[in-house]
């Protein structure tokens, strides 16, 4: 199979050269990334199918069509500049902090080697972190509860269900209808991790992970098979008999059924498990505000708010919602609203406005109307164009106002310390503020 790499926004020509991809090929994969919920109406949301090249666009991860691949990975500045395989490894690394981070999970990276980051995909690279995981739990067993069961039974167990008996079985005495809980393993929690086993081992094209799936396949021998869509995450409880699931159900969710992304297969085109960096950067920054605030008096809301921009004279209906990314309280008064953008601003010695759209200034001009706090920040993810230091790069206040409005970054690219980075550079004026206020 022919594996191809882009970074979003990125162009792979089309041809037979170096650096580029046959026709047939780039068909088959646009063909796959059309049927992406991400793909829109016009189906270009994924990868640009043009007339001389595949461009893709702001969602990441991998498309696999027959006979090919294509990874795509942000758009991230690793420093220093190294070698592509250095580069996309090092990208990998942070693409996967990042989806730790925003779906809570704890993934250890340290058995993969170097060479493991260089040489297997983003998807290579999960199912192998979901395997090793998943192999170390059902070594120590599968998770069991019981269940209740209702059977006909010669003799007695559990208890009677008198109505069934004497409707059932009035004229036969021989049989029992018994009611009763029995211990199993074929219980939600297990019918779920089969499903991602047999989900990941169509999807893979490592012949390590495809090993690893078949052995896993074989510990689920005797749980029912439940079609994805079938499946009840309802009815999964994790508690202290069975806490060291919860990375593998959440790691489940994520291959299955996540927000942050799509996993798609047509008839026979192939697969994708794709990822819109918008959303995922946006979680991924409210964990770690909700983690920078830890233990303050501050209160962190992500997507909350919801206060509506006007109201209908006929009929007094509340029309245009506003979800705030990120709402800070204190003491019930919202003082600090953070929206974030994954997208690129330009140094301030470049453009005054640096690159900041319109419409975001007036979004956060209508968010300073509806919930007044004193400070609202753009966040977007910091890069070598705006220098070596993250955190706040213009400060604005509103005209007639003394609201002020902040365009900031944050270096994802550097996990080290991030959400100490975080709180110092955007929090410690709030939080002098408020001591000076006591």
């Amino acid at each position: 199979m022919t594996a191809y790499t882009l970074q979003e926004w990125a162009r792979l020509p089309l041809g037979d050269g170096q650096g580029e991809i046959p026709e047939h090929l780039a068909k088959r994969l646009a063909d796959v990334a059309k049927a992406s919920s991400f793909a829109g109406q016009g189906g270009g949301g994924v990868l640009e199918d043009r007339r001389t090249e595949l461009r893709a666009r702001g969602v990441v991860g991998v498309i696999a069509a027959q006979g090919c691949s294509l990874e795509i990975l942000p758009k991230i500045d690793v420093l220093p500049a190294e070698v592509a395989e250095q580069q996309n490894a090092a990208i990998r690394k942070r693409l996967v902090h990042m989806l730790a981070v925003a779906l809570n999970l704890k993934i250890d990276m340290g058995q993969l080697t170097e060479l493991d980051w260089q040489r297997e995909t983003l998807l290579e690279i999960l199912i192998r972190i979901f395997c090793d995981k998943l192999t170390e739990a059902v070594r120590r067993g599968l998770p069991r509860r019981y269940l209740g069961h209702e059977d006909d039974l010669p003799a007695l167990r559990g208890t009677l269900d008198v109505p069934r008996q004497f409707t059932r079985h009035a004229a036969n005495p021989g049989r029992l209808a018994c009611r009763f809980d029995d211990l199993s393993q074929d219980i939600a929690l297990n019918r779920i991790m089969k499903a991602a086993v047999a989900h990941l081992f169509r999807m893979s094209r490592s012949a390590a992970n495809q090993k690893r799936l078949r052995e896993l396949a074989f510990v689920y021998g005797d749980i029912t098979d439940i079609p994805v869509p079938a499946l009840k995450w309802e009815d999964v409880i994790i508690d202290r008999t069975n806490r060291a699931w919860q990375d593998l159900f959440g790691m489940a969710q994520l291959f299955l059924r996540s927000r942050y992304q799509t996993t798609s297969s047509g008839a026979g085109q192939g697969t994708a498990l794709l990822f819109e960096m918008n959303a995922l950067f946006e979680e991924y920054v409210g964990r770690l505000v909700v983690r920078a605030l830890a233990g303050t008096e501050f209160r962190v809301s992500l997507q909350g708010g919801r206060l509506f921009c006007l109201t209908s004279i006929d009929d007094n209906r509340d029309m245009f919602q506003t979800k705030p990314d990120i709402l800070i309280r204190r003491g019930g008064q919202v003082v600090h609203v953070i929206d974030t953008k994954w997208k690129r601003i330009s140094a301030r010695i470049n453009d005054p406005k640096q690159g900041v759209s319109q419409g975001d200034i007036y979004q956060m001009m209508a968010y300073a109307h509806l919930y007044k706090p004193p400070r609202l920040t753009l966040l977007y993810p910091h890069h070598v164009g705006l220098g070596r230091n993250e955190g706040v790069q213009t400060q604005f206040r509103i005209t007639g106002h003394d609201t002020l409005i902040d365009t900031a970054s944050v270096d994802v690219a550097n996990s080290k310390e991030i959400v100490t980075r975080l709180r110092n550079n955007l929090f410690t004026s709030m939080m002098d503020d408020t001591l000076l206020l006591c």
